[in-house]
């Protein structure tokens, strides 16, 4: 579970930001709450602000540190982390390396993971696990080559030696297999992702609807009516094979495949509508899925991910959540994760959006609410909560933030102005 992220001098956060998703003050809405042994943490969080004030920067900044993580091990050494992308007005910044900040929990152990990078390498990075009240330094690197062991220094210092200036240590000590940056590394191999958009149906999600899965079907079938979308059965055909080589020959010279194999995949899906005539016989019709509204289509697509969700804890991180979706069926979704007989799990969902009907201190705690706003004389982007406002339990959060209360939204110039304008 995320506790809080941090990023600083990436994109247009200059200066460090933090994104909590800790318990603020106040009782209200308690199912919107984990309680653990640990600290209270938040179930959902939901970024608002203008267009190109930073909102999405922040997804673009939990995806550049996770992949970072998941693909250390994968860069050859002249490799460069050309996605890192420092804040550029500012000639100083230009030049520093950016600053991402981890504080989660995995097994009942609290992690505090920070690393500083550019594209071409790796400047600090240190490793706390609190096994107690007091954090324990599995690991500590400073200027890219210096390292400082507090236990198992030999294996460490060996382990050092097979790192290169480009890669996380955390990922190259846990491939080769040392124990106490092993839960820290799956976590973010495993249980944290970043997305912005659920269009397209990921390979394994077809292949798992294809064979039949009995419950994932379910899952999708009770999501896709609990939102109104009345669809009877969903068929999918998948099928992965290989291209005849005669016809690659058509396209690819067999000195250019170099011995390769192609494949191709074939993916049908259909899905089925009953409807109730004059005479109140009912009929089965069939529609191909792309054929849908591309709301019923981003539902689908999200099923499995929710389903995963509710069965084993993960943080989901969604970019505009609401693309092609209702603002209705957005609120359906975070009271799911809300909800504590369905996110039996604990996981987290934290997103980006413009709907408004989620300001609602019925839906969301005042410590769930952030925005960000970026000043437009410097460029720079802020991020916030709600509850550094002075927000009643009883006040219309939807109002006031369309009010300009809260700062974060668009400053538009008046038409007879705009015309005015030359």
């Amino acid at each position: 579970m995320l506790i809080e992220f941090s990023v600083k001098n990436f994109l247009s956060f200059k200066e460090k930001v933090t994104l909590s998703m800790e318990k603020g003050n106040g009782d209200e809405n308690l199912e919107n709450v984990i309680t653990n042994n640990i600290t209270d943490l938040l179930k959902t969080a939901a970024i608002y602000g203008a267009n190109a004030s930073g909102k999405s920067n922040i997804l673009k900044a939990f995806t550049c540190a996770i992949l970072m993580v998941k693909n250390s091990n994968l860069i050859p050494i002249e490799g460069k982390w050309n996605f890192i992308k420092p804040f550029l007005f500012d000639e100083t910044s230009k030049k520093s390396p950016s600053e991402f900040e981890f504080i989660f929990i995995v097994n009942n152990v609290k992690y505090r993971y920070f690393f500083s990078a550019d594209k071409n390498k790796v400047y600090d990075e240190i490793l706390d696990a609190y096994y107690s009240q007091k954090p324990t330094n599995i690991f500590t690197r400073t200027k890219t080559n210096n390292y400082v062991f507090n236990s198992d220094k030999n294996k460490l210092e060996s382990l050092a030696t097979n790192n290169t200036e480009n890669k996380l240590f955390l990922s190259t000590a846990t491939t080769w297999n040392y124990d106490k940056t092993k839960d820290a590394f799956l976590w973010f191999s495993a249980a944290i992702d970043t997305y912005d958009s659920f269009n397209e149906i990921a390979d394994k999600d077809l292949i798992d609807y294809s064979n039949d899965d009995a419950s994932l079907k379910t899952f999708a079938l009770k999501l896709l009516k609990e939102a109104d979308i009345l669809i009877k059965d969903i068929t999918v055909d998948y099928e992965e094979k290989e291209i005849d080589s005669t016809m690659v020959d058509m396209f690819i010279p067999p000195l250019a495949r170099n011995g390769k194999k192609y494949k191709i995949k074939n993916v049908n899906i259909e899905v089925e509508h009953e409807v109730v005539d004059n005479n109140n016989n009912r009929h089965i019709y069939k529609l191909n899925f792309n054929e849908e509204s591309s709301g019923t289509r981003v539902l689908f697509s999200f099923a499995p991910f929710l389903k995963r969700a509710f069965e084993n804890t993960k943080i989901i991180i969604v970019d505009e959540l609401e693309k092609s979706m209702h603002p209705s069926l957005v609120k359906f979704i975070v009271k799911l994760f809300n909800n504590e007989n369905i996110n039996k799990a604990n996981s987290q969902l934290i997103f980006t959006t413009h709907a408004t009907n989620l300001l609602d201190l019925e839906l969301l705690r005042r410590d769930q609410i952030w925005f960000t706003e970026k000043n437009p004389d410097n460029g720079v982007s802020e991020l916030y909560p709600l509850d550094s406002f002075s927000v009643r339990k009883d006040e219309n959060i939807s109002k006031g933030y369309i009010n300009g209360r809260y700062g974060a939204i668009p400053f538009i110039k008046d038409i007879d102005l705009w015309l005015e304008d030359k």
